[in-house]
């Protein structure tokens, strides 16, 4: 299930208003020389918006006092004024009914005396209104109407601002390709005129969007970079906001960890702000990770508290959300009952609401909950829509549900054919939501987000220090200022080298991490999902044919192979007779697979494997690149050779076949592996020749060039000695 979503809604009311830095005292001053003129009814005004967050009764007998004063004076704009500024507060109420009363009072009178500017700040106002009671259509409309108003007299920030809420509307209904075209027509209407709060803006909008859509690379990407600029401004109540989406990132990519550190952080500053929206996302969220844990009880308390404090406010999206999060508890303590009324209920809002998302999640919720009863076709039905939708709006966590579900729903009932090409869809869905190439740069993207962040904290002392170095200077002779200026160039020196060492340390660091990545690579290329998979339906098929000895022998290699394979994953060198062990029992499940295929296996009589120890993980992606592409026209006489020799104190391992070939391998479409391998493989060869200080290599050779048919593979292996 989907974690809640806080979508940020950028609330720019107050296009029209006066800076709301003016401090209230010296309205009140100014309040004091006018008494019955437009000046007082704007002074009245400007007072009533400063303190209607802190003091609503006062706040009231402003706006009353410049009501009336605006109808004796029959001051129009007054009127608009007022009527605008009421309107805001009965939106906040959540009164959306006299709000849109207000705000239409208040379009009348600026149309009366054609205020474009005020014009276009209510239809802003009406799209923000909309949007809150879920009329997305209306909101849409409203927002392009103060657009074109804006666009005609030249109001950069209000366009930038009418272009982040029509992507918020688009990505709410999940038309995120719309979605994304706003906010990047925002984001460069910003850097061109250097609006870093918008630039933030944008960012976490589109980190939420891409979260949406299982991109958690953009998603951490796009977050971090809203949080950057969030810090520089001490912007408490979007930090806060911004906390709670990298949460529900990292809760998504099962780094629990990280992820309830952000919520717990994201809560204390809501908590601080008595903002509800954000406190009962992090309490949703929060509730999410004890529901992965398994602490139910927990779970639920959380996601009832959650439910509870939406309803108060309205929220009804989040309702819909606590709804089917508390559906999913019940599915966990087998109450399909309980679940399905739940996930109904979150059905029933999100059609209201037009949330394609949460829809997509409880149809698929529903589907489950009839295949835990056995109910088969229900379970087809729900699962088709939900994956229907789920590829409608592209949502690629939906869709590995929907995969999953359907490879489970055709097996029982029968259709085998179908229950298999679902489940090939899963396992490729999963792949691609969380693959290697994404930890990269997600590893990647912390350490430069780390590295700006010191960056800008060093800057920030450096600044604070020379601020208060000139102010004690003024009060100093000229030998002090003397000897200050030294320490100033001291401590200059100092900040450089320290950055200099910071620098350092972080390129180690990514080299280390680089390297530990490259090692995952090899093993996951060593020992892939797809051969695992086909081992295991051999051996199924031997259990089925009751071949019972036949079974025992293939199963006891079969875990024989992964026992030696992780335990050489764990170590930076083996010897060299374990790394032919591991190569030899897969080799002998081969065998079994592949009885058109003759290995062969020779080790030079001047070689100790006994004494000789290897990186491991080096030979067997190869020979599993030879099975897989070298015969694939070729039904006899198929031979696999590996020979490894020791010509002058170097370790070469070559392997060969007499298949199609390398160069005509290249031509085939489907290389993707192959060349993996090879990539990955040069790349840790570069670190090993580090570490082992000797030469590193490995070429691939088509056989054609020696007059014979095939590939030959030459690594030269790095190595050290051991004592026998």
């Amino acid at each position: 299930m989907k974690k809640n979503i806080l979508l940020i809604l950028v609330l720019f009311f107050f296009g029209e208003i006066i800076a709301q830095t003016q401090l209230v005292d010296s309205l009140k001053i100014k309040l004091r020389t006018h008494k019955k003129d437009t000046t007082r009814v704007n002074l009245l005004f400007d007072l009533a918006f400063e303190t209607f967050q802190k003091d609503t009764k006062l706040a009231n007998s402003y706006i009353v006092e410049a009501e009336q004063l605006s109808e004796s004076l029959n001051f129009t704009k007054g009127k608009a004024r007022i009527n605008y500024l009421k309107g805001i507060l009965e939106n906040i109420k959540g009164d959306y009914v006299t709000s849109l009363k207000y705000f239409n009072l208040s379009l009348k009178h600026y149309k009366k005396i054609n205020d474009k500017k005020g014009i276009a700040s209510n239809y802003t106002a009406f799209g923000i209104t909309h949007y809150d009671q879920a009329e997305y259509e209306k909101a849409i409309q409203s927002y392009l109407n103060a657009l074109e108003i804006y666009e005609n007299i030249g109001n950069k920030r209000e366009v930038i601002t009418c272009l982040i809420n029509i992507g918020n509307v688009y990505s709410e209904i999940g038309d995120f390709d719309k979605a994304i075209s706003n906010y990047n027509k925002a984001l460069n209407k910003c850097k061109l005129i250097n609006d870093e709060n918008g630039i933030s803006f944008i960012h976490s909008n589109l980190g939420i969007l891409y979260k949406k859509q299982g991109n958690y690379y953009l998603a951490i990407e796009n977050s971090n970079e809203s949080l950057y600029y969030r810090k520089k401004t001490a912007d408490t109540l979007e930090i806060a906001v911004t906390l709670n989406n990298l949460g529900e990132i990292y809760n998504s990519m099962k780094d629990v960890t990280k992820a309830l550190l952000y919520h717990q952080k994201s809560l204390e500053l809501a908590l601080k702000q008595n903002n509800k929206k954000i406190i009962v996302a992090n309490e949703i969220n929060i509730g999410n990770i004890y529901k992965e844990q398994k602490e139910y009880k927990k779970a639920l308390v959380n996601y009832n508290k959650s439910l509870e404090t939406s309803s108060q406010i309205n929220d009804l999206k989040s309702v819909a959300i606590c709804f089917a999060n508390i559906a999913t508890i019940y599915l966990a303590l087998e109450n399909s009952t309980l679940a399905r009324t739940n996930f109904i209920k979150a059905n029933e809002i999100s059609e209201d609401i037009n949330n394609l998302p949460i829809l997509t999640q409880s149809e698929l919720g529903i589907s489950e909950t009839f295949l835990f009863e056995k109910n088969y076709q229900k379970a087809l039905f729900y699962a088709l829509k939900g994956r229907e939708n789920a590829i409608k709006l592209d949502l690629l966590l939906e869709q590995r549900k929907a995969a999953e579900l359907l490879s489970q729903i055709y097996y029982n009932i029968g259709n085998y054919k179908k229950a298999l090409e679902s489940h090939e869809q899963f396992k490729k869905l999963s792949d691609s939501l969380l693959n290697e190439e994404n930890i990269k740069k997600i590893a990647s993207i912390e350490y430069e987000f780390k590295y700006k962040k010191e960056l800008n904290d060093a800057a920030e002392r450096e600044t604070k220090l020379t601020e208060t170095v000139e102010t004690t200077s003024k009060d100093l002779e000229k030998s002090q200022r003397n000897l200050l200026l030294g320490i100033i160039t001291f401590l200059a020196v100092a900040m450089v080298l320290g950055s200099i060492i910071f620098y350092l340390k972080l390129r180690n660091s990514k080299a280390k991490t680089q390297n530990i990545i490259t090692e995952q690579k090899l093993l996951r290329t060593q020992m892939t999902p797809h051969f695992i998979f086909n081992s295991l339906s051999v051996l199924q098929g031997m259990i089925l044919n009751n071949e019972e000895n036949k079974s025992v022998s293939y199963l006891s290699k079969f875990s024989k192979l992964l026992r030696i394979t992780l335990e050489n994953s764990r170590d930076k060198t083996v010897l060299l007779s374990h790394e032919l062990e591991a190569v030899e029992n897969y080799l002998s499940l081969q065998n079994i697979e592949n009885e058109k295929i003759t290995f062969q296996l020779y080790v030079d009589d001047a070689i100790e494997a006994n004494a000789i120890k290897v990186p491991p993980m080096l030979i067997q992606p190869f020979v599993e690149n030879a099975i897989e592409h070298a015969f694939k026209n070729q039904k006899e006489n198929c031979i696999i050779e590996i020979k490894l020799t020791l010509v002058d104190s170097k370790l070469i391992c070559v392997i060969l076949d007499n298949g199609m070939g390398i160069d005509s391998s290249e031509r085939n479409s489907n290389q993707n592996k192959k060349s993996l391998a090879t990539k990955i493989t040069k790349e840790r060869l570069d670190y090993l020749s580090k570490d082992f200080k000797m030469d590193a290599s490995i070429t691939i050779e088509d056989r054609s060039k020696f007059d014979a048919q095939g590939t030959q593979v030459t690594i030269q292996m790095p190595y050290s000695k051991t004592e026998l």
